[in-house]
């Protein structure tokens, strides 16, 4: 079964590391990484850019319109995801556990829809 798993969390938070945090946090991604990659769970992940370089589109009685930014205003923003293939949603919740981002943010764990 494919999880994704979409992490969320205040982008201002991450741009206050120390030089020394933010080491720290590129070796725990890098590890991460090499962790899920051994594993063979791992079948794709992506950052996001940073909210700011957002565009909504929504379709209105057949009109189409674009805004700046998100669609809602929240706390936490989406800033990238992993899609794991895993045995079962406990395996894909330990790995959404070990996502640096779940510190200081949230994981977002849903499985892949398969159409039959």
């Amino acid at each position: 079964m494919k999880y994704m798993l979409l992490m969320y969390a205040d982008e201002s938070i991450a741009s206050k590391f120390t030089p020394e945090e933010y080491q720290a946090a590129g070796q725990a991604w890098y590890a991460l990484g090499k962790e899920l990659e051994a594993a063979g769970v791992l079948r794709s992940n992506c950052g996001l850019s940073p909210i700011a370089s957002a565009t909504t589109v929504r379709v209105r009685e057949g009109k189409t319109l674009t805004t700046d930014g998100p669609f809602a205003e929240t706390h936490e923003q989406l800033g990238g995801y992993y899609l794991l293939e895993c045995q079962d949603l406990d395996e894909a919740l330990g790995w959404a556990a070990k996502i640096p981002t779940a510190k200081y943010g949230s994981i977002e764990v849903r499985p892949q829809w398969v159409q039959k």
